[in-house]
């Protein structure tokens, strides 16, 4: 009763959380189906989970960061760890893996619904972009949540040595990488070896599109605070993603199928 309790105070305490969350089974449900997109769940939860109890005792992937527990009796915590930290790797995980399909696989249209022809879920590009797209979510992410006191996050971790990167040390983004390589790695071998990939491919935009959403909320929230140059800094870089996902997207209009 107690979890359960507590679980009920994770959702209130990070509502944001829980929206992103809710997105992300309608979006992964469509493209993947209910089994893959639960399976890639548990699997980056697991490896999330891993990757940042290691770090805050050993310093590896990310290095050496604590959490303060100042959230603790608001949230669920797994030993050290807010358990809604290690979840939110599988949505960031699923938007990067999603918005890598995109950019690889040929796209049609039939409307206003966009499908992937023979989306190539295993390749090693799609694992290497992925990786890239999920680390730099982080680099637009990490700052601002490192500057939680200033918003309503609060300031749940700090790094025991300030980074270069306004804060965030700079091994924090190589672990990212390393651990969305992981994540989608250990889901491309999994659903290969299940047979899986054959029974969804369609619903190409709804990942990316959540991938975008989620940066305008960490956009929006490091102007409000007054963070004008990693706000840039953060609108440069996405900027760039966007404007490739918008030239892939508008190839489709030219290759119009008729429904």
């Amino acid at each position: 009763m107690e979890t359960f309790g507590l679980l009920m105070s994770t959702i209130l305490f990070r509502p944001y959380v829980f929206v992103l969350l809710g997105l992300y089974f309608v979006a992964g449900g469509l493209q993947l189906g209910m089994k893959r997109i639960t399976v890639f769940t548990i699997l980056a939860y697991v490896i999330a989970f891993v990757s940042e109890y290691c770090s805050t005792r050993i310093g590896i992937p990310y290095g050496y960061y604590h959490y303060t527990g100042e959230t603790r009796g608001k949230e669920l915590f797994i030993s050290n760890v807010p358990f809604m930290d290690s979840l939110s790797y599988s949505f960031l995980g699923y938007f990067s893996y999603s918005l890598a399909l995109l950019m690889v696989s040929p796209v049609t249209r039939k409307g206003w619904r966009f499908e992937l022809q023979n989306p190539p879920w295993r390749s090693k590009k799609v694992l290497f972009l992925s990786a890239v797209f999920f680390m730099l979510q982080d680099v637009l992410i990490d700052p601002v949540s490192l500057m939680g006191s200033k918003w309503f996050l609060g300031q749940i971790y700090y790094y025991p040595e300030k980074g270069i990167y306004f804060g965030v040390p700079l091994s924090n983004f190589l672990g990212w990488f390393l651990v969305g390589l992981a994540i989608i790695y250990c889901f491309q071998k999994l659903d290969r070896k299940m047979g899986w990939f054959t029974e969804c491919a369609g619903n190409a935009l709804m990942g990316p599109v959540f991938y975008f959403v989620n940066m305008v909320f960490i956009l929006s929230v490091t102007f409000y605070i007054g963070e004008y140059l990693l706000g840039m800094i953060s609108l440069f870089i996405f900027s760039i993603l966007f404007y490739l996902t918008i030239l892939k997207v508008s190839r489709a209009f030219s290759m119009r199928i008729d429904s």
